[in-house]
């Protein structure tokens, strides 16, 4: 049976308790814990940290474990999103050494999914990308591997603002690529966190993946997304992505969540699905976020047994 949670990203301001109390009060069954450096974040919804995996013990983990049980909910997973594939190679080798961390991390929760982005130097193509990527992610699933936690790849381009622009900070945002990454790099360890709202805005089948790529779906997220037709009749595919789209809660946007849900259950998928909000006509303050993951839930559990 799925499970209906949400990423603790958009609640960086409440502690881990006050996150766990908050989806138990909620009807959550599970949450995506946040698990970035602490820190300042360089863009929005970075830098949360929920979890500290840095110098993460037994002891820590035990406790973490014993809060969110005694609350009657699970971690769905632990999420870091960066960039691995930095142009900067310190940058990067900062990432792939907090990756692992939060796979160790995981290892003592006994959480078997981290979720994260493969990364990109956004100035090249991606057969340009690609000897790296094989340099960087091969040794960096065989770790994973090691220590018995599978790697969920978002599919988000990150390829929103000027900064990110052509080529988006992460490769695995399409099937095309998505085959030949496990082609390259076959592992039971190394999957797919899938959210159908990037595929809305590329212009593509957001169901057709879940029927391909049932076993590497490790996780999903439920986000949702507009396209405005008049802004891309204006500024066109070529524009910023930012221009023509706008990030909505479940059910606000273009995703037909009961085709998507229809479709899950039909491939027999029985994992998490976490809520990710990133729609900033609910960013005003703490209890209108609280309010958007609360009425997300509401209505995603219509299509959830």
């Amino acid at each position: 049976m799925m499970q209906l949670g949400f990423a603790s990203a958009i609640l960086p301001d409440l502690s881990l308790e006050e996150v766990v109390q908050f989806a138990a009060a909620n009807g959550f069954a599970t949450v995506e814990l946040m698990c970035w450096p602490a820190g300042k974040a360089e863009r929005r919804y970075a830098g949360v940290t929920h979890i500290d995996v840095i110098g993460f013990t037994q002891e820590e983990a035990a406790r973490v474990n014993a809060l969110v049980t005694s609350a009657g909910l699970t971690i769905s997973g632990l999420g870091y999103y960066p960039n691995p594939l930095a142009p900067d190679q310190e940058e990067a080798q900062v990432c792939i050494d907090h990756i692992k961390q939060v796979i160790l991390a995981a290892e003592l929760l006994e959480v078997d999914v981290m979720n994260t982005f493969v990364g990109r130097d956004w100035t090249k193509s991606v057969d340009d990308n690609w000897p790296r990527f094989k340099e960087v992610w091969a040794p960096l699933v065989q770790f994973a591997e090691d220590h018995n936690v599978r790697i969920g790849i978002e599919n988000c381009p990150m390829a929103f603002t000027q900064d990110e622009w052509p080529g988006g900070k992460n490769l695995a945002h399409t099937p095309a690529i998505w085959r030949r990454m496990f082609a390259d790099i076959p592992s039971d360890h190394f999957g797919l966190n899938y959210d159908p709202s990037h595929m809305i805005w590329q212009h593509m089948d957001y169901l057709k993946p879940l029927r391909e790529f049932t076993d590497k779906l490790f996780h999903v997220h439920a986000k949702d997304v507009r396209i405005d037709k008049h802004r891309l009749d204006d500024v066109g595919i070529m524009a910023t992505p930012l221009e023509f789209h706008v990030p909505k809660l479940p059910g606000l946007g273009d995703v037909d969540w009961g085709q998507f849900f229809s479709v899950l259950s039909d491939v027999g998928y029985a994992g998490p699905v976490c809520i990710e909000v990133e729609d900033r006509a609910y960013e005003e303050s703490l209890e209108s976020r609280k309010a958007s993951l609360a009425q997300s839930g509401r209505y995603l559990k219509n299509f959830m047994p």
